[in-house]
């Protein structure tokens, strides 16, 4: 299929959706981004996601690949000659990174939303230490799994670089809503150190918005509660 035909359903701030555009911009392809607002969900999106009816939706022709996990591997293995693979070679070590990935979908992501979301300062402690925890695994995981090097991915960015890197921000937005040092220097260094080297990727800078920006969001959200 030629890659005109490819468009994203998406949301600009959620981390799934940017996840999946850092992948597209990485292997360069074309792609039209459809903004959808998820309070008026429009007939597109039901019609390309009708169980789960959420975002991001890669549409392919007319092929409709949905959850960001499976988008990214399925981008990854139909353009696999354009640009580094995002997963490893072997088996085992592939086992190892979709392990860790859903580990950041379920653990760091829920903790996140949580702290977004809490409606009291009891419930925000209990998440921020939640995020602590997931942040220091992941410390533990990026220096087993890097190898020294600058990327989970080794000398280039990787599959979970991408997943880890779409939350960068909200971790920002998240440490000045909640008051508290999520990124801690003094206990994942490692990833203050990988976060630093992330940003600076082009394709990285291009997709991720800004922490103001996205903190006003974040705001109106909670305002919700």
């Amino acid at each position: 299929m030629a890659e005109g035909e490819l468009k994203l359903l998406g949301l600009w701030a959620s981390p799934f959706v940017m996840r999946v555009r850092m992948v597209l911009e990485q292997k360069g392809l074309n792609y039209e981004h459809l903004e959808q607002d998820l309070s008026n969900k429009s007939e597109l999106l039901l019609k390309h996601n009708p169980i789960y009816k959420k975002v991001p939706v890669l549409i392919h022709g007319d092929r409709s690949i949905c959850e960001s996990l499976v988008i990214l591997q399925y981008i990854d293995e139909n353009w696999s000659k354009t640009g580094p693979p995002l997963l490893p070679s072997t088996p085992y070590e592939r086992g190892i990174t979709r392990f860790w990935a859903v580990y950041i979908d379920d653990k760091l992501q829920a903790s996140l939303r949580g702290i977004l979301m809490a409606a009291t300062e009891v419930a925000m402690t209990e998440k921020i230490a939640d995020t602590h925890a997931a942040l220091e695994t992941l410390e533990g995981a990026f220096k087993n799994y890097s190898t020294g090097k600058d990327f989970f991915g080794g000398d280039s960015i990787g599959y979970l670089d991408i997943i880890l890197g779409s939350f960068t921000v909200w971790i920002r937005v998240l440490e000045k809503i909640s008051g508290a040092e999520l990124l801690d220097e003094a206990k994942v260094p490692l990833l203050v150190q990988w976060e630093k080297r992330i940003l600076t990727v082009d394709y990285v800078k291009k997709v991720l918005p800004s922490v103001e920006r996205l903190e006003e969001f974040g705001r109106a959200l909670r305002a919700t509660i």
